[in-house]
């Protein structure tokens, strides 16, 4: 496949336009919050391994920026309501989100 070529013969290169979507940039973390969100969900992952109540459930947390999601599935409000109360504590200033299901 032939390049185009300028007036001068000398090839041209052709590059796509770059667009910077600003809402996607302002939601990007900075290095240091990705270190620190991932230090609280591996804080809190283990207090919810070692906790009596919650060790025997598989539950998600994931954060982002100013936030602490956990999801998955618990049997009872107990458990649920334990799981997030451990959140809190370890949230630093951060809000939980509650995405867990109860299937009693």
């Amino acid at each position: 496949m032939a390049q185009p070529t300028n007036e001068t013969g000398i090839a041209a290169v052709v590059a796509p336009a770059v667009t910077v979507d600003h809402a996607l940039a302002s939601k990007q973390q900075s290095t240091r919050e990705a270190i620190d969100d991932g230090i609280i969900m591996a804080r809190l992952r283990a207090r919810l391994m070692a906790d009596v109540v919650t060790r025997t459930y598989v539950i998600q947390v994931e954060s982002f920026h100013d936030a602490l999601v956990l999801s998955g599935y618990v049997e009872l409000a107990t458990v649920r309501i334990r799981a997030l109360a451990l959140a809190r504590e370890l949230a630093g200033g951060k809000e939980v989100k509650d995405a867990l299901e109860t299937r009693e």
